[in-house]
């Protein structure tokens, strides 16, 4: 039997939800009502947790946003996106703690290597950078007294007085391909996420990252982000793919794309050459359809297919070793919707634990 996986979902709090990719509409604009109800449909959908994103160029601020939210969900984790560029770790964990409290005990962390708006650190100090903020985030969410004496950050401080419902740092969420963000994740994160790739390729990255978590004494879990189109039939799936570019201009699909934070990363222009060498219909292998990253940085691939396709798209992947996937579709609320109803029940599912 396949072992259960946490399934998440994603608000577009950074103002990435379309019907037709490329072509902006103000009601599925960043705003806290469209996103608030992104996270109430994924709730009601039975999802476990949900991504909100961050970037400082674009939409709303996620922090905020999470405090909000987080008065008004019952049962659905959150994964707040955080920019250690933008943050100094110590107040960083109190805002954590302190969101974990109002949310009961059910924050999870996405750590974003990020430069502080204005500057370029090249890549190895700015991960070098990222991990020791994850080291400092263990030590003050685990109740510690802190003695940190690092390149960026040279701190002595008592145990925090605010701490989660645990006790413990909630779970780090991970991603990266540089050699340099790899090293970061073995050594710094709890979850390595992974944008879409052929089946070798991220079996490759599996492997690779467990040898380097291993050579620091860790282990790692590893999550698995794309998109998903999931219709009654695979024509009408792939019909609702094709539906999604359908009004791109190209031009507009390369403007959006360079507005992102990460448009040089290792990871986005893993995710252009696996779009470049797709077939002519944009498919890198079988339901992994890479059109979505026409008109978008980062992630850039769907999987797309009838329930059964997609189910078992995903069910290889629980066999490879993904324990977490983050989902999404466009228009956001929707495709929750049809994959709550299509798919999830069917999965064996629940929050992604670290015991």
């Amino acid at each position: 039997m396949t072992k259960p996986c946490e399934v998440s979902w994603f608000s577009a709090l950074c103002d990435d939800d379309y019907e037709f990719l490329g072509v902006p509409e103000p009601k599925l604009k960043s705003s806290w009502e469209h996103c608030r109800d992104i996270v109430l449909q994924a709730e009601s959908g039975g999802f476990d947790n949900i991504l909100l994103p961050s970037g400082y160029a674009l939409g709303i601020d996620t922090t905020a946003f999470a405090a909000a939210i987080a008065t008004m969900v019952q049962r659905i984790r959150l994964l707040m996106a955080v920019r250690i560029g933008e943050s100094w770790p110590p107040q960083l964990a109190r805002q954590i703690a302190t969101i974990d409290r109002i949310l009961g005990g059910r924050l999870t962390v996405n750590i974003i290597s990020s430069d502080l708006p204005g500057e370029k650190l090249a890549s190895a100090p700015r991960y070098a950078r990222t991990l020791e903020a994850m080291q400092i985030l263990k030590a003050m969410l685990n109740g510690e007294a802190l003695d940190h004496q690092g390149e960026f950050w040279q701190l002595k401080l008592d145990p925090p007085a605010v701490t989660t419902v645990s006790g413990k740092c909630p779970p780090l969420y991970f991603g990266g391909l540089s050699p340099d963000a790899r090293e970061a994740a073995a050594q710094g994160c709890d979850v390595y996420l992974m944008w879409p790739d052929k089946q070798e390729v991220v079996r490759e990255i599996m492997d690779d990252m467990t040898a380097r978590a291993a050579r620091h004494g860790r282990t790692l879990k590893f999550g698995y982000r794309a998109h998903v189109v999931v219709r009654d039939t695979e024509a009408e799936a792939r019909a609702a793919a094709d539906r999604l570019l359908s009004k791109l201009d190209a031009a507009e699909g390369e403007a959006i794309r360079n507005k992102s934070l990460d448009t040089t990363s290792t990871g986005v222009a893993a995710q252009a050459a696996l779009r470049e060498n797709a077939t002519d219909d944009g498919y890198a292998e079988e339901h992994l359809w890479t059109g979505v990253g026409r008109a978008r940085s980062g992630c850039g691939a769907a999987i797309v297919g009838d329930p059964d396709q997609v189910l078992g798209k995903l069910r290889m992947y629980q066999d490879m070793g993904i324990e977490a996937f983050i989902l999404s579709g466009y228009p956001h609320a929707a495709e929750a919707d049809l994959f709550a109803r299509h798919v999830l029940p069917r999965m064996q599912h629940g929050p992604l634990s670290l015991d």
